[in-house]
């Protein structure tokens, strides 16, 4: 299972760690699946921010940044 952290930035100026997994995917293909779905129609993700499931739409959102090695949480 590919796990990646992205270090969301909310147009408000404020951000956000979560969590992004796909079974059976490699970290590129994930990622790349991430965005695709922050981009497309309905623009949202399902991720983990903690120990809470939660819902990214992507309205709000000004800025991704990926790091090698994640986010700090």
């Amino acid at each position: 299972m590919a796990r990646i952290v992205f270090r969301i930035r909310m147009m408000s100026g404020d951000h956000l760690d979560v969590i992004y997994e796909e079974p059976g995917a490699a970290d590129d293909v994930t990622i790349q699946h991430a965005v695709t779905a922050l981009a497309g129609d309905n623009g949202l993700l399902r991720c983990r921010h903690g120990d809470r499931d939660m819902v990214l739409f992507a309205r709000g959102v000004a800025a991704v940044e990926i790091a090698p090695r994640g986010a700090v949480l």
